[in-house]
Formats: structure tokens, C-alpha cells, sequence
């Protein structure tokens, strides 16, 4: 299942790109050092070749054949020339002199390079070699050919390809294993942030997201998003005071509209006492209506949406008018209210909030 979502996730597909990317850099290189060193290898054989032919020519036209046949017999004998190969032959292609069995048949040009594997093995060796040598013919058709043993190089060039195929396959594994891995954590800890979010809306703002203690860039996602939800849960918290607060407000004004109902419409009609219901049950209404006003005005400052009204208030000349209005009614209670203290203690607030706040205090003490 994990495996599934790694290898079709966004992550693993563009770390393909960037293996195929980096892949196709890598094989550039890889090609570049191989085609240099090779050539460099086949440059030093060539030069070696090219002088040792000049040398050859040279005696040739100095001296004629005969001395060319014994320089060439003097060359093959010397250990210090081993892996050089020789062949002189008349425009027959008979063999004149040289360390080769039979003129090569590969070369078909009368001079310049060729590359031919040998018929038979040289002196002192066990397998036929592979040639590059150059070709030359004199102006009396004799013709002369110059060369060296390239078995090594050509094993050289081999291994040298053998190892860049390898070290670029090896990096492609590695890259792909790498990649695999790190899409897989990554895979891992979404789905553990999905399930944790699945499991939130099935049962409720308890869980959050595990951590792994390892403090990287994961674990503070989850840190975050479980901050987050502490706060969600916060936020509903005082959503629901507020609902509580609410009912609680409205309830003794609610209840006093219907009790007073109930009892006219159970009662005789009487104008007067029915204009007085009327004017209680409206006063009750504006208060109800205050108090949605209240919780409409503190939601928009706990929202920073409205601050205008914020002014230099002050508590004492406030608490003054709430015991102006709720006096009549202490009295009746057997009740008295006052205000005692300093005559000033300014703040910075709603001053309508500020009176509904102390109101409701008075009234739920009365």
C-alpha cells in the first residue's frame, strides 16, 4: 500500500527527473573521460609509430632496401622493440623482411592507417595481436608497414568502458534507491498527517499528529498543524461559553415576557394593565435585542474589526448610571445600591460594552 503511493506520488516522479537529469550529466562526463583517454592512449601509440616509420623511410632512401631489411631485422631482435611489428614486402606482396608471417590482407590502401588483426602470433607471443599501423609505399613499389601490438590498448579501452557503463549503472541504482527512500518518509509522514486529519473528522479535535523527536522540517509541520488544532479547540471552547453565556442572558428576560403573557392572556382584559404589560414586555424585547447588539459588537473586537469605539471612559461615572437605572428596582427588593470608591478610574474601552458588562452584574445580584 505504501509502496503503491510512493511510486505514483508527485515527490517520487520528479525525483525521476532529476535522476534522469542528473543520469544524462553524469553519462556525458563518463563518455568525455573515456573517448579523451583513449584517444590520448592512441595519440602517444600513433606518434610512437609515425617516427619510427619516418626512421625506417629515411634509411630506406639513404641507404636502399638491403640496409632497411637489416634494420628491420635489427629491430625485431631487440627486446627494447618488443609489440613493434614489421613488414616489408616487394610489389608482389612477397615478404622482404619484418616480424609478421604474411602480408595482411586487410589493408587494401597503399599508404596511410590501418587496424587489422593478425594471421598468426608474433615471436614470443601466445595469441594473434591486434595491429594499428601505418602503411607506406615507396616510389619501386616496395612497400612498407610499420605498427604496434594494440592488444593491451584495445583490452585498456574495454575495461575503461566496462567501468563507465558500470559506475553510471551503479549511480542510476543508487540514485533510484535514494530517491525511493526519501519519497517514502516523505509518503509516510502525509499519510500519517491524513490519517491523524481523517481521524479528527470522524471523532473529534482530541488527537493531533504524532512527532517523531527527530526536529526536522516534518516535525515542525506537525507542530504546527498541532498548535493549530489546540487552538481550533480553544476557539470552539469559548464558542460554546458563549453560547452558554448567551442562553443565560436571554432566559430571565424571556421568562419574564412569558410569565407576564401567560397571566393576560388567563386574565380579565383590561386596558390599562394591558398598556403596562405591553410597555414591559417591549422594555424586556429592547433588552434582548441589546444583548444580541452586545455579542454582535464583542465578536467584532475579538476580531480586530471594530475598535472606533474605544475611548478614555470612566468606570466610576459609568457605575453611576447602572445604579440610576436599577435602583427603583433594588428597592423594591429591599434593596439599596450605591457607588463608593475614588470618583474617577479611566480605562480604555466600549463604553456601551463596558455599561451592558456592569449591568448585568447589578441585575443578576438583584
Amino acid at each position: 500500500m505504501l509502496l503503491a503511493k510512493t511510486l505514483t506520488s508527485l515527490t517520487f516522479k520528479l525525483a525521476l527527473i532529476a535522476i534522469a537529469t542528473f543520469g544524462v550529466i553524469v553519462s556525458v562526463i563518463f563518455t568525455y573521460v573515456y573517448l579523451s583517454t583513449t584517444a590520448y592512449v592512441r595519440s602517444r601509440s600513433d606518434r610512437a609509430i609515425v617516427t619510427e616509420s619516418l626512421s625506417l623511410r629515411d634509411a630506406y632512401e639513404k641507404s636502399g632496401r638491403d640496409a632497411l631489411i637489416d634494420l628491420i631485422r635489427q629491430r625485431t631482435s631487440d627486446r627494447s622493440f618488443a609489440g613493434h611489428v614489421y613488414a616489408l614486402a616487394d610489389p608482389s606482396s612477397t615478404l622482404l623482411g619484418g616480424n609478421l608471417a604474411k602480408w595482411p590482407s586487410e589493408p587494401s590502401r597503399p599508404s596511410g592507417w590501418t587496424e587489422f588483426r593478425a594471421a598468426v602470433p608474433l615471436p614470443n607471443a601466445a595469441d594473434p595481436p591486434l595491429v594499428r599501423a601505418m602503411l607506406e609505399t615507396f616510389p619501386s613499389g616496395d612497400r612498407l608497414l610499420v605498427g604496434r601490438d594494440i592488444s593491451d590498448l584495445d583490452s585498456f579501452t574495454a575495461q575503461i568502458k566496462l567501468a563507465v557503463i558500470s559506475g553510471v549503472a551503479l549511480i542510476f541504482l543508487l540514485a533510484m534507491m535514494a530517491s525511493i527512500l526519501v519519497t517514502r518518509r516523505t509518503v509516510a509522514r502525509i499519510e500519517q498527517i491524513n490519517a491523524t486529519s481523517r481521524a479528527i473528522m470522524q471523532t473529534g479535535l482530541d488527537k493531533r499528529i504524532p512527532l517523531r523527536g527527530t526536529h526536522d522540517e516534518w516535525d515542525r509541520v506537525a507542530e504546527n498543524l498541532n498548535l493549530m488544532l489546540e487552538r481550533i479547540e480553544t476557539l470552539m471552547g469559548e464558542v460554546k461559553q458563549v453560547s452558554d453565556n448567551v442562553a443565560h442572558d436571554l432566559r430571565t428576560p424571556l421568562t419574564r415576557m412569558r410569565g407576564r403573557l401567560e397571566k393576560a392572556y388567563h386574565g380579565a382584559r383590561n386596558s390599562e394593565a394591558d398598556q403596562l404589560l405591553i410597555g414591559d414586555t417591549i422594555a424586556d424585547l429592547d433588552a434582548v435585542l441589546r444583548i444580541f447588539s452586545s455579542i454582535t459588537r464583542i465578536a467584532q473586537i475579538e476580531t480586530q474589526a471594530r475598535k472606533d469605539a474605544f475611548r478614555n471612559v470612566n468606570l466610576v461615572e459609568i457605575a453611576c448610571e447602572v445604579v440610576e437605572l436599577y435602583d427603583a428596582a433594588a428597592e423594591q427588593d429591599g434593596t439599596r445600591l450605591s457607588v463608593t470608591g475614588a470618583r474617577e478610574a479611566m480605562v480604555t474601552g466600549d463604553r456601551d460594552l463596558i455599561f451592558d458588562a456592569i449591568a448585568n452584574l447589578v441585575d443578576n445580584a438583584i
